[in-house]
Formats: C-alpha cells, structure tokens, sequence
C-alpha cells in the first residue's frame, strides 16, 4: 500500500504487490487477498478463507484495465426494500428468483430477540452487504479472473420500533474484531479469532460468500440480533441504477482514469466531472468504488460518498417512485443478484417488510460510522470504547442518535391530557406564530439533559415558529439546569428572537458559527419530561436511557436530505 492511513490490505481491496490485481490501491504492503487465500485454503477457514490462489497468476502479465468496479450493493438492497410494497404483480417473477442462505449456519449463541411493546412495535435490524463476488456476469463489472467473494460495504439498518426513524451503520471493513465459529461449505465450522471484520464474507472461499458468517460476527461485536440479512452483487446494483434512470450526486474535485486506477501511472481520460451530476451503472460504480484523488484517499472517504450515495437514492424512490415501465426489470434484475436470510426468503416476506418502512421521512433516514481511530501497530482500524458500546446500547434502547424515543411506545393523546390539573404539569407558553424572516434564521439545537427526546422536542416548537431547525444530537454536558442560546457575534437580534420561545434562558456569544440552542432541566421540567423520570410514553421496567453518544459519532451524522454535495470526503490532499 502507499502508507497512507485507511489503505491496508483489507480483504475485497485489488493491491498490486505479488497479485499483480489490477484497478485499485498501490503500495508494497505485505499480505493481501491472495496470502489470505493460501492460508485459509491450507487451514480450512479461520477468519478469512477466501478461496486459495489463482489470481497472481491469472493476471500477473495481464495490462491493468480501465474502470475495476468494487460496489456498495447495499444501495441495491435497500432500493429493493422501497419498491418492494409499490406492486403485487411482480410477485412471481420475484419468487423464482430470490436465494437464501443455510439457516444452520447462523450461530446458536446469540444476542436475545428485541422485544416487542404492547401495541406489538418492536424494532428491525437488517444487515446490508454489497459482495464484490466474481462469479457469473460479475467478473466484467468485477475487473477480475478469479472467484470466491468478498463483502467491500456493509450497513447494519436499525429501523426503530416506531418504523418512522431509521439509522444506518456503516462498519468500516478493514477493522479487526472477533470472528466467532463460522461453518464452512464443507460443512465444518472454524475456529474463529481476530481478523479484519470483511474477512468473515470471505470464510470459505465460495462465489456466493458467507453471509451467515458476517451476521455472525455483526451480532458478536455489537450484542445485537440481527433480523434480516440480504446481500446484493454487482449486477444488482449496476441494473438498479439504470432502472431509476440514474442518482443524483456530487464530487468536489473531477475524477480521472487514473484516480480510478492507479496502475495507469497517469492522469488519463476525464471519468466524473467536478460538481453534481447524474450517473448510473458503471458510472454509478465508479462513484462509489471510488478512493482516490479526493481527500486522503482512504476507506473513510469513499464510505462517506457511499453513505450519500444511498441518501440520494432512497430519496429519489421516495419522491418519485417508479412506473409499471420499469419496475418489472428492476425487480427483475435485482432479485436475480439477491441472497437473503431464510426469514427473507419470498416475494411476499418482502413485500411484507417494504411495507412496514414506507413512513419513513428521508429526514429521520440517518447514516454514521461506528467510531473508530488507526490502529498504531498497522493501518487497519479499531472500534473505539467505550464510543461503540454506547452507540450500539442507544440502538437496542430504540432511542434515535439525536435522543429521542422511538419505541413506539408513543404517549396517547388522550391520556397526556387526562390528568388532574392539581398534578398537571406545567408547560411552556404556546410558540408564536413567527414570521416568514424566521426561516432564514438556522438553529441547531442540543440536548443537555439525560431526558429522552427532549431537543426534538425543542427542534418542533422552534419549528412551528418557523424557524430552520435541527436537531443537532447530544450536548457536552448533561447536566444543564437552564435552557442556554449560544450565538456567533453577528447574530444577536436573531437569537434574542429565539430566546423567547424558551422563557428564561439565557443568552451567551460564542466563537462557533450561528446560533445553537442548548435545552436544559427547565425545558424539560416544564414540559412535563423532568430529568431522572421515565420518557414520555415508557412503561414501567424498560431500560434506562443510554449514555449519551459522543460528538464524533452525532456530528457526523448524515440525514438522507442532507445537501448531496456535503460530507463527501474525508482528509486532506488528493
């Protein structure tokens, strides 16, 4: 590899050392796809155990080739899931079509089920994995020879209990964590131990992966139960984006052949032009394969256009929808580069599942990183703790990134107002009506509470004075007794205007960008939601709210309306 931090040898990355793979990273780094493969051919799997040789000499002399594809299929999996609930007469045809994998290989030591409330609500996790298999049709998107897969991108979707929020995690793959026991097609199971987390796809060495495996080890370093599986290739994918008549997105820099293929040693032909634009099948595939000639040009960045990529994509299916012209191929083609769980495994269980997500606002559609730093020893990466815990443990209590309660468990409207009014508690003066100047003001507002959604609540009333409001996540401190509006100098009189929704809060300048409300004990005492009582809604015995998830993790949250050309790319130079 180059050095560079992010670019190790993670399984599914082309290097040309020894491989002479084509299309990808440069660098003399050690190791790669084709030792890994060796090693877990002689040792029957272990953490990698793609299949054994072969790709050296398949393409040791071979000239590198323009536009080697390596995709975020995931996309594919979760367009599937919008166009699922949009047609029954597709039913059929899909049917044929859709694999699964063996249900005796999902482990037996797993996490508990997530329970559901009394209304029936319970939450769905569902593990999104885009395979760079070469098997089939794949090998001319693909750039290579050889076979066995490996998983470049992998999303675990929560879809919160009240199936109105959902948020999308990406795990980077050459991160190590433990690969539990994993079965082989042989049907022995591996010993498991620590290896780069992608390598579980690869577990093996077969052209449909190993997705059980993955699942597995999701489920062993998040304590998680993963629901749903699916797996999409690249003709999948490729179809897809063709089929919707392209994704909107956008590159701050213009990309050439050389960016998408170091091995050309020059600049080459103009590929992807600065600015936004619309692609789709290789071009799409370039996009979110890409890595260098944008940031750092590592792993990091390219996850970041991915995770805008598939922003955009849900959002255009959202708005848009599809026409009987095209949703037969789509579905189609699709479902032909699909594998899924065997709770998947059926038309109408997908059918079933896309509809249980069609209220979902593209606004409460996040998408982060689980936290993590360079490891000192390598270039590969290590989840950071307690940062990983806490995001997975604000997961299994249903609560958003930005704090608020998703359970489902939703308070009725006619019990909140059936109280006494003795034991009623206090609430804030209704908003003002605002005025149309306030929607140019923009407010980020932080919860510095333990209380479970209390900035979105805050983010609603300044909302329904018209404000640009948002809710920005968790604030440094939860121990803010009253309600604070920070302010850059320039924006005195509008924050004077914010403050008066918030009665007695106070006002303090500040170095940052803006204005920010930092919502405090007060707030929440006067909205009947007091610190140390249960969220609004909760029933008795429910888990404590989770500690607090730290800035790294909120801030670089991405809604999937977010502004397609921000947080695109990570680092400096290139």
């Amino acid at each position: 590899m180059s050095g560079r931090k992010g670019e190790s040898p993670a399984r599914g990355e082309d290097v040309p050392t020894t491989e002479g793979a084509t299309g990808s990273v440069p660098g003399p780094r050690g190791g790669g796809r084709a030792e890994a493969r060796r090693a877990a051919q002689s040792k029957g799997g272990g953490g990698s155990g793609a299949a054994g040789g072969g790709r050296a000499a398949a393409r040791k002399n071979a000239k590198p080739k323009k536009n080697v594809k390596k995709i975020v299929a995931w996309s594919a999996a979760g367009v599937l899931v919008l166009i699922a609930g949009t047609g029954g007469a597709i039913y059929f045809k899909l049917n044929a079509n859709i694999k699964s994998f063996d249900a005796d290989a999902i482990s037996t030591d797993r996490p508990p089920e997530a329970k559901a409330d009394a209304d029936g609500n319970k939450p769905v996790n569902v593990l999104l994995i885009g395979s760079d298999s070469r098997g089939g049709n794949n090998s001319d998107l693909g750039g290579g020879e050889d076979g066995g897969a490996r998983s470049d991108t992998t999303i675990l979707l929560h879809v919160y209990a009240d199936h109105k929020h959902a948020v999308g995690i990406s795990i980077p793959r050459n991160t190590i964590v433990p690969i539990p026991p994993c079965k082989l097609p042989n049907g022995k199971w591996t010993k498991g131990g620590n290896d780069l987390f992608n390598a579980a796809f690869s577990v093996g060495g077969s052209d449909s992966g190993n997705p059980a495996c993955t699942q597995n080890t999701v489920e062993k370093v998040t304590g998680i139960r993963v629901d749903h599986t699916m797996v999409v290739d690249f003709n999948g994918f490729a179809a897809m984006t063709k089929a919707v008549n392209g994704v909107d997105i956008c590159l701050p820099k213009p990309i050439y052949e050389g960016d998408i293929n170091p091995n050309l040693h020059k600049k080459g032909d103009l590929v992807l032009p600065q600015g936004k634009q619309t692609v789709d099948g290789q071009k799409a595939l370039d996009y979110v394969r890409l890595r260098h000639g944008i940031g750092d040009g590592s792993d990091i960045g390219r996850m970041k256009r991915q995770q805008a990529f598939m922003s955009s994509l849900a959002t255009k299916m959202k708005k848009e929808g599809l026409s009987p012209t095209n949703l037969l191929p789509l579905a189609d083609a699709a479902t032909k580069s699909l594998t899924v769980d065997p709770g998947l495994d059926s038309a109408d269980k997908l059918l079933s599942f896309g509809l249980s997500l069609k209220n979902i606002d593209m606004h409460d559609l996040k998408f982060v990183t689980a936290p993590w730093r360079y490891r000192t020893q390598d270039a590969n990466i290590d989840l950071v703790q307690p940062d990983a815990n806490k995001l997975w443990e604000t997961l299994k209590a249903d609560q958003t990134i930005d704090g608020q309660n998703a359970t489902g468990q939703q308070p009725d409207a006619t019990a909140s107002t059936s109280a006494a009014p003795s034991q009623a508690a206090p609430s804030t003066p209704p908003a003002p009506a605002g005025d149309a100047t306030n929607s140019a003001i923009k407010v980020a507002v932080y919860n510095g509470t333990t209380v479970n959604g209390l900035a979105g609540k805050a983010t609603d009333q300044l909302k329904a004075a018209k404000f640009t409001a948002s809710t920005a996540g968790q604030a440094a401190s939860t121990k803010q007794k009253t309600t604070t509006i920070e302010y850059s100098s320039s924006q005195k009189a509008n924050a004077e205007k914010v403050a008066a929704l918030f009665p007695g809060a106070s006002l303090e300048p500040s170095s940052a960008r803006g204005i920010s409300v930092v919502v405090g004990q007060d707030f929440a005492a006067a909205n009947g939601m007091g610190a140390g009582t249960p969220a609004a809604g909760a029933t008795p015995g429910t888990p404590s709210a989770p500690q607090p998830l730290p800035t790294t993790v909120t801030n670089d949250a991405r809604s999937a309306d977010d502004d397609i050309c921000a947080n695109t790319t990570y680092g400096s130079g290139g």
